[in-house]
């Protein structure tokens, strides 16, 4: 095990040095950024399916999976459920267009790390993994081609989560996390101000904004995998999160700026903090909203698997009183994915490509978000492989995915993006019971 962390942390020190920000969506400008897919590869190369669970990878979107289950595993010894720890990142390319033109942009970043150990009956994960994120620099000009704005944000919320989940039945498990919310959105805006000689004046006028937010919500989770005959496994769960605050210290700086023409360097010249707390802004709560989960799948148990989720956002729920945008509302979200995966023979060992696990998913999504009267909606397809490493059942995945979000109608942006997926999933035994003849 100690040479599985020692790859791992020389992992999280590469994700770290080469990392930039953790999304380019023009999109993130709302609210508190783009929602972060808070789940494993694994789930992601399934359309983001996350109602299968078993004994050998981590499923971070249902507490109950922490629990696991009993299915009996020969290198454990005839035990069910090892240690589990997973480590993720991702690396995304979009294509970004508009009725008069189009852009390219990359990201790079860290999507979650999370250790799962079982305890008896009871399973207990904690970890770390981002949960929106905030990256965009956007420029607009006037029918002359010449700037007028500049919008400029960077930020988002991670979460820290410890989760408990416990096996009622060896078929039904039961779980709860507990998530910390911290971080902060920081964005900047300049209208840009010109001569009557249409010459750039020396000064411009700078709005910059902070909030940052902490705060903590729950998840319940709820997972009944029976065995419908000798053959075929049923699978089914559900999971549901309470609307939450958030607490959101705000601050807002005027500034008078010198830009260098041809860096685009800000320099302040002076600068002046708004008043507030007269506004009632300084201190301010923001509502997470409720989301509901429920899927149904069936499959072979380490052969095959097929199933179907839906996902209910209530986003009509939130709202941001320090950046209020006109022309722009949200509405409930929501999410239907369909996915699967193959194993041609997880147990031969002398072709290791039959013991791969190939991975395929679509899903449909209403953001819930609303601008100028059009629904910013997303699509994707996802693929992937798990490879098998060392013992224990540990293995690299591999996830692919190719879609779309937004939409070029009322001056909007559609991004059409390829994301790329790795982790680790990492399996060992602890306090092995010695044994003498």
């Amino acid at each position: 095990m100690i040479k599985k962390l020692c790859l791992v942390f020389i992992a999280i020190l590469a994700l770290n040095v080469h990392s930039q920000e953790g999304t380019t969506s023009p999109y993130s400008f709302y609210g508190i950024g783009s929602l972060k897919f808070k789940g494993t590869t694994e789930n992601r190369s399934m359309g983001g399916l996350s109602i299968y669970t078993d004994s050998i990878h981590i499923n971070l979107r249902n507490p109950a999976s922490f629990a696991g289950n009993n299915i009996k595993i020969a290198p454990f010894n005839g035990e069910g459920r090892p240690v589990k720890f997973a480590l993720g990142g991702s690396h995304s390319s979009s294509k970004l267009t508009s009725d008069s033109a189009s852009a390219r942009a990359n990201s790079t970043t860290f999507d979650y790390m999370v250790l799962a150990v079982p305890i008896g009956k009871f399973g207990m994960g904690f970890g770390l993994m981002p949960f929106t994120s905030v990256g965009y620099k956007l420029e607009f000009t006037d029918s002359q081609d010449v700037l007028t704005h500049r919008f400029r944000g960077e930020g988002g919320v991670n979460i820290a989560f410890l989760g408990l989940g416990y096996q009622i039945t060896k078929d039904l498990s039961i779980g709860i996390n507990a998530k910390y919310n911290f971080g902060n959105i920081q964005n900047s805006a300049i209208e840009f101000v010109y001569d009557d000689e249409g010459n750039l004046l020396e000064f411009q006028s700078r709005e910059k904004n902070r909030s940052d937010l902490s705060g903590l919500n729950f998840d319940f989770g709820l997972s009944y995998n029976p065995m419908i005959n000798d053959k075929f496994q049923l699978t089914s769960a559900i999971t549901f999160s309470p609307s939450a605050d958030l607490t959101s210290n705000n601050e807002r700086i005027f500034a008078t700026i010198i830009i260098n023409e041809t860096t685009g360097t800000e320099f302040p010249v002076d600068r002046i903090e708004a008043d507030l707390g007269a506004l009632g802004l300084k201190k301010t709560t923001l509502t997470l909203p409720a989301k509901t989960a429920f899927g149904l799948g069936i499959g072979q148990p380490h052969q095959w698997f097929v199933g179907a989720e839906y996902t209910l956002l209530k986003t009509s729920e939130f709202s941001n009183r320090v950046i209020n945008i006109d022309n722009t509302t949200f509405v409930d979200a929501s999410t239907i994915t369909i996915g699967g995966f193959y194993i041609p023979k997880y147990n031969s060992f002398n072709k290791y490509f039959k013991r791969a696990v190939y991975r395929a998913g679509i899903r449909f999504e209403e953001t819930g978000l609303r601008i100028n009267n059009e629904n910013i909606d997303e699509f994707g397809i996802s693929f992937g492989v798990g490879l098998p490493v060392g013992s224990y059942f540990s293995n690299v995945n591999l996830g692919f995915e190719i879609g779309k979000r937004g939409t070029t109608k009322q001056n909007l942006i559609e991004e059409k993006f390829i994301n790329f997926q790795i982790s680790l999933s990492l399996n060992d035994r602890w306090f092995v019971k010695r044994k003498f003849n």
